[in-house]
């Protein structure tokens, strides 16, 4: 340990609230090791013992955050963004309370809205469905928290975003590929998607990234041979592993040696919950919490519903995965609360296996998978508060048969058969004595490096679908979609100009659960901005439904029989369109030239701040920032401005703009176009034509876009002509574009004799190439239009 130990013990008490006057408690050896030493990517160490706190606080203080600021230079192997990965929301909501505790016990919470965060603070934000905490990503330069489910997250990093705008995937594609900490928690219960993780740090090694990512892979059951996926290469990958030391097994021993004795329930699992509730009756005392963990959220409807009719006097919670924000929440206080004088009987799904700080006198269990039931456990006497009294025990109890695997699911035959052997020869479930077995893991779907190079383009096929990427982020049984509740005429629908959800409607639900044929939904179409009737369900989808036809309960979650009509609640809403590129608007007039230098200016603050100078592509960035809005040249773009426009070429107008005179017009397209017809570089191109997310690698007519009356074999695109002109204009900083014609040979396949390389040639040689490769070519995009929209905050009249 170096001669940073003393100040990080003080730096982890003022973090933990552990201020003076309370007794002198620290942190664990490995929690300072963590903070002081080579990081590691694997970290194995048992429930309890505080993975959370020893991970965040480990990257504040190597980012050089001490009390109220930043007083040194972070370490260069510590990226600025930490993205914390979950399985579950439930421990989204939780590990967020804790990092804004610690931040603001240590005076470093950036509070507000995202664009009030001084720069001398920490943001927090959360990914979860509803995609609360939208523009995180206006600020690649500045230090974040960001945490999120595995859903959320692993389809943003795949270029696929569920629940938001597929014009903002590739800008978070780009920032949680590069200049990032990725930290994956209970990584037990990832299942595919934890490969995903492995196999994109594998691939971001061999791609390249303009600023490093790093890993870390953490559980009390974590195991090393999980992450051996296709190509994942663990010398390379995942070289260091931290587990606990004998100072730490002497610092927690009364964690470690909790007395937990086990028993076998003396009933198999019931087909009506009533055995389990009278179970957890018998054996609850007043004052104390009992913790029955059960498999599927059915079962758990079923036990409290048999708890309830019993009329007990303990204080009944039920919790898992399938209610709105406000009722979940509203479950894991009471759960988490003092018991009180008659205690309190909690019923949960997996949920609370992992990463809530709960602990129960007695915990009764459903069999799951060793590594499950090791994480359950650990919520019984959890912090040795029971040892000496011999109350604490656990009772495990069988399924009804091993020969219907469809009554074991989400679990396999052999996954029980093996947790049953251990269990009937273990007496006590003490951390300390719990013997160290790896249970496989088996992945159905590995992404692949073929289906990564794919991903890079956002463009939907000829039918209007995308790559689904599902398979990639959880097994096939647990995909889910969000839904929420409005006050709208089952047949009739919603008006074009509903506003979307506020995070706190929304619920999530298995797509198993949702029936089209008995269940009026919509969803938002990106495309034609409208909502519809949903052709297919899929994962990540957000669908209205008609309060009147019922589905909800606030006491028991997501309930499809019910039909009690949904109270529906009053939040703040979001645009229907969520986000589509509102931070580019202004309220002023600006002219192209004006507009164009406050983005160069903007492009090189984040240059020079994220210490980007001597990297190659630079000039050709600086470029791209130049020419980016050339094509508001273009008469159908001036054509929009209001009317009473002053002379000149406007890039952003003092009111609301008119409709295209042509359908589906981009200007960026012709901004690019442009500068191919005056030589520019084809990155320089791409990064202009991409900065809203709506051309990139293809360049597409659209299905409301009509030929030409006069000449139908003219080619058109994105409401260009091929032949459109545009007249000379300022682009600022004493450059000027010359009168060019634009040509769309460039959307035609194969090389033209003028023109050269098409479009997708160009674009896939960037793409591919070794220089720039998906993550960087990715980033710099994201660098283009966080430019753009810093920028575009800017009011005055330029």
């Amino acid at each position: 340990m170096n001669s940073a130990s003393a100040p990080y013990k003080g730096f982890f008490n003022r973090a933990m609230g552990w201020g003076p006057g309370l007794p002198e408690r620290g942190p664990f050896p490995y929690q300072e090791r963590l903070a002081l030493e080579t990081w590691p990517q694997v970290l194995d160490v048992n429930t309890g013992l505080g993975k959370t706190a020893a991970v965040i606080l480990a990257w504040l203080w190597r980012r050089g955050w001490r009390d109220g600021e930043r007083a040194m230079e972070p370490d260069l192997e510590t990226p600025p963004r930490l993205i914390y990965c979950l399985p579950m929301r439930v421990l989204v909501e939780q590990t967020r309370e804790c990092a804004r505790s610690w931040l603001a016990n240590l005076h470093l919470l950036a509070e507000g809205a995202p664009e009030d965060h001084p720069a001398g603070k920490v943001a927090v934000h959360v990914l979860m469905g509803g995609d609360l905490e939208r523009d995180w990503d206006r600020w690649p330069d500045r230090d974040q928290i960001l945490i999120g489910t595995q859903d959320m997250l692993l389809s943003r990093a795949l270029n696929r975003g569920y629940a938001m705008s597929r014009f903002r995937w590739p800008l978070q594609f780009g920032l949680l590929n590069n200049d990032c900490l990725w930290v994956m928690d209970e990584v037990q219960l990832m299942g595919s998607g934890l490969a995903t993780t492995a196999q994109l740090q594998a691939f971001r090694r061999n791609a390249g990234t303009v600023l490093p990512v790093r890993s870390l892979w953490m559980s009390a059951t974590t195991r090393e041979e999980w992450l051996q996926t296709v190509d994942f290469e663990k010398e390379k990958d995942a070289p260091v592993t931290l587990a606990i030391s004998e100072g730490d097994r002497q610092q927690a021993k009364e964690r470690l040696e909790a007395v937990k004795p086990v028993a076998k329930a003396a009933f198999n699992v019931s087909d009506d919950g009533k055995a389990e509730a009278d179970l957890a009756l018998q054996e609850h005392a007043p004052g104390t919490r009992t913790l029955l963990v059960v498999n599927t959220v059915k079962r758990a409807q079923q036990v409290y519903a048999a708890l309830r009719k019993n009329r007990p006097r303990a204080n009944l919670v039920l919790l898992h995965s399938r209610f709105r924000q406000e009722d979940r929440d509203r479950a894991l206080r009471r759960l988490l609360a003092d018991p009180g004088p008659e205690g309190t009987i909690g019923v949960s799904t997996q949920v609370v296996e992992a990463g809530v700080d709960v602990s129960a006198r007695v915990l009764i269990t459903d069999l799951a998978p060793w590594s499950s039931l090791v994480q359950r456990f650990g919520r019984c006497n959890r912090k040795g508060e029971f040892n000496g009294t011999k109350e604490a025990r656990v009772i495990w109890i069988a399924p009804a048969g091993f020969g219907d695997e469809k009554k074991l699911a989400p679990y396999t035959a052999s996954e029980l058969h093996a947790s049953e052997g251990l269990l009937e020869g273990l007496a006590d479930a003490a951390p300390a004595g719990l013997p160290a077995v790896s249970d496989p893991m088996t992945y159905s779907h590995v992404i692949r490096r073929k289906d990564m190079t794919e991903l890079f383009d956002t463009t939907p096929d000829l039918a209007g679908a995308d790559i689904d990427v599902s398979r990639f982020i959880r097994e096939s049984d647990e995909h889910h979609v969000q839904v929420f509740w409005r006050d709208v005429d089952p047949k009739e629908g919603p008006a074009e100009d509903d506003p979307g959800p506020a995070r706190q409607e929304l619920c999530s639900i298995p797509i198993a659960g949702l029936d089209l044929k008995k269940h009026a939904a919509w969803r938002w179409d990106y495309l034609e901005s409208h909502w519809e009737k949903p052709r297919a369900v899929y994962p990540g989808l957000i669908l209205m439904l008609a309060a009147s036809e019922g589905g909800y309960d606030p006491e028991l979650g997501w309930s499809p029989k019910n039909k009690t009509p949904v109270a529906v609640l009053k939040g703040e809403s979001k645009d229907p369109g969520y986000n589509d590129d509102r931070r580019s608007e202004s309220q002023a007039w600006v002219s192209v030239a004006g507009h164009t230098d406050a983005v160069v200016a903007e492009a090189e603050r984040l240059v020079s701040a994220l210490a980007l100078e001597s990297q190659p592509w630079v000039s050709a960035f600086g470029l791209s920032a130049r020419w980016h809005d050339a094509g508001k040249a273009h008469a159908v773009f001036q054509g929009a401005m209001p009317d009473g426009a002053p002379p000149g070429v406007w890039a952003k107008a003092a009111g609301r703009m008119k409709k295209y005179n042509r359908p589906a017009f981009r200007h960026e397209l012709a901004s690019a176009l442009a500068m191919l017809a005056n030589g520019q570089p084809a990155l320089s191109a791409y990064l202009a034509a991409a900065h809203h997310g709506k051309v990139r690698l293809s360049i597409r007519s659209m299905p409301q876009e009509k030929a030409s009356r006069e000449n139908p074999e003219l080619l058109f695109a994105r409401g260009i002509r091929d032949g459109d002109e545009l007249p000379e204009t300022a682009l600022g900083g004493g450059v000027t574009m010359p009168a060019s014609k634009l040509s769309l040979s460039y959307m035609m396949l194969g090389e033209d004799d003028a023109t050269g390389p098409s479009w997708l040639a160009r674009m896939l040689a960037l793409r591919d190439s070794p220089e720039l490769g998906p993550f960087r070519l990715a980033f710099l995009e994201a660098l283009m239009r966080v430019a753009d929209w810093r920028a575009s905050d800017d009011k005055e009249v330029r």
